[in-house]
């Protein structure tokens, strides 16, 4: 490839690590970057360089995009529990020829003294409840989904979410509009005041949100929580944005050969 840019580079953004790749790769003569966002979050934080709102219309959409865009690389760096866009990612790809990589965040390990109970769905976390004597819930599993635990009438709910949730949602139920990174004192001192006796989370990974496991360690308190769903088969996996950078790298070389 000739001129510049050598490669356009498509992330599928929205999480930590999808801005700190575009922060590393903003800047970069060889480089043209574009972070997707799906626009679920009112106000997000922006990420360096080109960005583009919305959905692309499903596989057909996104594989139309990448050849209109001229796409050369394919970051796939969303939530962990992104999956449809994450299996649209790999159809759209495939159907181009467009190398593509994902980026994500290690899924947490829990540690001696944590109460976990995985579970495969929202559905069965909710499920889960009554089980474990469940009367104030902390429900952190973000804004969508409520409606998993809106039969369960006995229990009471704090449910954090960057914004406000929608129904069909639990009855009785108090909303949290919060963005992390959050603090393991603050967490400590949210499940004392609300008097929490059950946590339920989704396997997000990473730093940011971590220090309420930790908080429900040390408070002995059970945590329900919801396994990540699979990735597509095939695709190549890193865990940094150091090490994403680095693919780019090698793809760049084999791409000017």
């Amino acid at each position: 490839m000739k001129g510049l840019p050598v490669l356009h580079v498509l992330i599928l953004g929205g999480t930590t690590e999808a801005r700190a790749l575009a922060g590393l790769l903003h800047g970069r003569p060889e480089l043209r970057v574009t972070t997707s966002l799906a626009g679920r979050v009112a106000r997000p934080v922006p990420p360096p360089g080109e960005v583009r709102i919305g959905g692309f219309g499903g596989v057909t959409g996104l594989a139309d995009w990448l050849r209109e865009h001229r796409v050369d690389a394919l970051i796939d760096a969303t939530h962990p529990f992104a999956e449809i866009i994450s299996f649209n990612a790999a159809r759209a790809a495939t159907a181009d020829h467009v190398p593509l990589l994902a980026l994500r965040r290690p899924s947490w390990v829990p540690a001696e003294g944590d109460d976990w109970h995985p579970v495969g769905s929202l559905d069965e976390a909710a499920e889960a409840l009554p089980g474990l004597g469940a009367r104030r819930v902390f429900l952190t599993t973000g804004r969508t989904g409520l409606a998993a635990f809106a039969g369960l009438d006995d229990v009471w709910f704090l449910a954090r979410s960057v914004d406000p949730p929608e129904p069909p949602h639990p009855a009785r139920m108090k909303p949290l509009l919060d963005r992390g990174p959050f603090t393991l004192d603050g967490e400590r001192k949210l499940l004392r005041r609300h008097k929490i006796d059950v946590v339920v989370t989704k396997d997000s990974g990473g730093a940011a949100t971590a220090p309420k496991l930790a908080a429900a360690r040390e408070a002995g308190l059970p945590v329900v929580v919801v396994r990540r769903p699979a990735m597509p088969a095939g695709v190549a996996v890193v865990s940094t944005a150091d090490e994403a950078a680095a693919w780019l790298e090698q793809l760049s070389v084999r791409l000017g050969e």
